[in-house]
């Protein structure tokens, strides 16, 4: 699904570097930065 910009992010969960799952809705009204790093061969 590609966003417009200024477009609402649908809600999703995600797991954190803590190994704790993450819900965009709880973290409304807080700035979120969300970083992806392809081919990293990370765990997250």
């Amino acid at each position: 699904m590609k966003l417009q910009v200024g477009q609402q992010a649908p809600d999703f969960c995600l797991k954190s570097h803590l190994n704790t799952e993450v819900r965009l809705s709880q973290l409304q009204g807080k700035n979120v930065v969300l970083a992806f790093f392809p081919l990293a061969w990370t765990p997250v």
